[in-house]
């Protein structure tokens, strides 16, 4: 082989390389693109589903207010009560809180759900749960966030 064909190879070998990267890139952003949808579809599924439990909580616990939280650090809801403790002659101001996020998009491509209980100014369950998006199993999803209400539930009326 002479070295003016040898030439044509390899820079012919280059272009395919450069073009394959191209390429790679063009298909990494579309993979971004679609995994930056699931989570938006799932943000906003779980989300409905944590409003309806919490609602239904709210309806058993009179007092607690309801509020939707949209913000940086995620989707979700909180419920919220204030109470008054009269008792031993003093004047105690007490809370009661539970709030479940969804934490925004990020670069790791998981999905987390955090919460956070508290009783009478008292934390009584703070928890996250993650999956990797490709693995998204929103069923489980669900099933924990009805698992972590009724917990928070049953401890609030355990102090009440």
């Amino acid at each position: 082989m002479d070295f003016d064909h040898r030439l044509k190879r390899a820079i012919s070998r280059g272009q395919f390389a450069k073009t394959s990267r191209v390429r790679e890139a063009e298909m990494q952003k579309l993979n971004e693109e679609e995994l930056r949808n699931l989570h938006t579809q799932a943000r906003i599924e779980l989300t409905d589903h944590i409003e309806a439990c919490l609602r239904k909580l709210v309806d058993h616990f009179p007092g607690f207010q309801y509020s939707s939280v949209l913000d940086a650090d995620g989707w979700g809801a909180k419920i919220r009560r204030d109470d008054l403790d009269l008792s031993g002659g003093r004047r105690n101001q007490q809370y009661s809180q539970l709030q479940l996020l969804i934490n925004a998009y990020n670069a790791v491509h998981v999905i987390e759900l955090n919460i956070k209980g508290t009783v009478r100014n008292k934390e009584v369950i703070s928890r996250r749960h993650f999956q990797q998006l490709q693995d998204l199993d929103i069923q489980s999803f669900s099933e924990l966030i009805d698992l972590w209400v009724l917990e928070y539930a049953e401890k609030y009326a355990a102090a009440n």
